[in-house]
């Protein structure tokens, strides 16, 4: 029997219920006293712009199973395209413009588009780099046209008080093809199907208990997506979305302040610097019921920070995923704060909480092959660390185009089920928990024994001049040389003084003992969507070189 599912469904359920609600509030500019300008949009708004762009969309050629590049500043225009484009089932494309030129034109032409909408820098981009878009046919500028082809979004709004008649897209069929950063391996496209979506969203809906009067701030643009369907106001906040590290503080207060918000998604680098700035300000942000921090493990010392402007009982949840499979796991801050912390900072790992919902997760033995099925001689026991593997309805299932990413990192078991392999490596203690030790690819293997990055580096960030530490291999596979790098707090004066504390330090603890070689970096390399995630890979080069290897 085939079952439908499309994700727009839900923005028209949410304007039914809530037809002049805000949907989206966006920053436009000050006025002359300083105070902030907000363009905004209702749900029933929201429903009829799609519609009327729909029925455009379609009479140009973007229609059902038509990959589409979506390349649109998060904002009005950025809903109303992508809501349109569900409705008629067109799949957008979409890749992190903070991954950098190269790699971005990369990811778009292995997209195999056939349509793009963009804003103009987008088109100025294509008519550069001609040769990345020889599959496209359809052209829409969201703004001015200047001197290419095509439609503007404007001349494609149908003059219509009409709905538009939803393609009957199926739980299985394609709605979305969503490409990771990369920031360890090439970048993948992630097939997501409407019964993905719709998993996802009921998924985030029951577990942090989302309620209908909501208002969300969502700093990570593509998770803004989902809050008109779960009814949530997304007011769209003023900063580069790219750079959250480098974000101002007092912008993300002012939002917060201004429209009462009461959810949150920040990445670890910005819950640090709003969090400083709020805590040495001696900030309250009531209206906060609760903080959504992922894309990077987050520190107990990141979460007390901000903790300190929340208000009870708001929390601080971190939940654990990846762009395949996201939220699997989570943990609040109260138990993070009154009992692992302690823990973790002793290099037990990041405990990253318990499975969401219905979520299935098994650990299995650590592997760098592809595994043709999982069976129970594969798992690992209690308290062993082992690869973190998880199945649920949310989690997708293949890459588009990619047969090897999909031998790599897919399972099927017995029952014709597909697990994900995370490319984590954790353990589960005896109440249920599981606790993040690391990368799989970023374990350092000796001739002795093997490192996991997040125990080790714990060890080093528990010194109070230490930011954040990277444990990196040096030389070749199960031979290496462990090597840990220091990002300090402030400026060292007297560098030699303080490797010789931090290798006291690494004898004093058996997880550590056997490491010899530090190094001081003024700053470490960082992922672009979150700059949070450390680059090890890139330092693990600079340790060789460093170590004459």
């Amino acid at each position: 029997m085939t079952t439908y599912a499309n994700i727009s469904l839900g923005l028209k359920k949410t304007q039914e219920k809530y037809p002049y609600k805000r949907a989206i509030v966006y920053p436009s500019g000050r006025d002359k006293n300083g105070r902030v300008l907000y363009s905004q949009m209702t749900f029933a708004q929201l429903e009829r712009q799609s519609d009327a762009l729909a029925f455009g969309l379609e009479r140009i050629g973007i229609i059902r199973g038509t990959r589409t590049i979506l390349m649109v500043t998060p904002g009005i225009e950025f809903f109303i395209t992508i809501f349109a484009m569900f409705k008629v089932g067109a799949v957008p494309v979409v890749v992190d413009p903070g991954m950098g030129i190269d790699r971005m034109l990369q990811c778009l032409k292995q997209g195999k588009p056939k349509a793009f909408i963009g804003i103009e820098k987008a088109h100025i981009l294509r008519k550069l780099k001609p040769g990345f878009f020889k599959s496209v046919q359809h052209w829409v500028t969201v703004g001015k046209r200047w001197f290419w082809g095509g439609y503007t979004l404007n001349q494609l709004m149908t003059q219509t008080n009409d709905p538009y008649p939803t393609a009957r897209t199926t739980r299985d069929e394609t709605a979305a093809i969503v490409f990771t950063t990369g920031s360890t391996g090439p970048a993948k496209g992630v097939v997501y199907t409407h019964g993905n979506f719709v998993a996802q969203i009921k998924q985030i809906q029951d577990h942090f208990q989302i309620e209908p009067d909501e208002i969300d701030l969502p700093t990570f643009p593509l998770f803004a997506l989902f809050d008109p369907i779960l009814g949530m106001t997304a007011v769209i906040p003023d900063m580069d979305p790219t750079k959250p590290a480098f974000v101002t503080p007092q912008k993300i207060i002012e939002a917060i302040e201004n429209h009462g918000v009461t959810n949150m998604f920040a990445s670890p680098a910005l819950l640090n610097r709003v969090g400083n700035f709020g805590k040495k300000n001696h900030i309250k942000l009531p209206s906060l019921r609760r903080v959504i921090s992922a894309g990077a493990p987050v520190t107990p010392a990141n979460i007390e920070q901000f903790s300190s402007m929340l208000s009870d009982p708001a929390q601080i949840h971190t939940p654990y995923g990846a762009t395949e499979a996201v939220p699997i796991i989570s943990i609040g801050s109260n138990e993070i704060l009154a009992e692992t912390r302690k823990l973790s900072e002793q290099g037990f790992g990041m405990c990253i909480g318990r499975p969401i919902c219905s979520t299935c997760v098994e650990l299995i033995k650590i592997s760098d092959n592809p595994i043709t099925q999982l069976t129970d001689k594969l798992k690992v026991t209690e308290n062993q660390v082992g690869e973190i593997t998880v199945k649920a309805d949310l989690v997708t299932e293949r890459y588009f185009n990619n047969h090897e990413a999909d031998l790599l990192s897919k399972i099927p078991d017995a029952n014709g089920n597909t697990w994900h392999r995370m490319g984590d490596l954790g353990w589960k203690d005896s109440k249920g928990r599981l606790w993040f030790c690391g990368r799989k690819n970023h374990r350092v293997i000796t001739q002795n024994e093997t490192f996991f990055t997040i125990p080790v580096e714990a060890i080093f960030n528990t010194h109070e001049k230490v930011f954040r530490s990277a444990l990196a291999g040096a030389g070749p596979r199960n031979m290496q040389t462990p090597v840990v790098f220091i990002e300090p707090c402030s400026k060292i004066k007297n560098k030699k003084a303080f490797i010789k504390e931090l290798l006291d330090l690494a004898k004093s603890n058996p997880l550590t003992a056997s490491i010899n070689h530090i190094f001081i970096e003024k700053t470490f390399p960082v992922d672009i969507r979150h700059n949070s995630k450390i680059f090890r890979e890139k330092l693990a080069v600079k340790a060789k070189r460093k170590l004459n290897l």
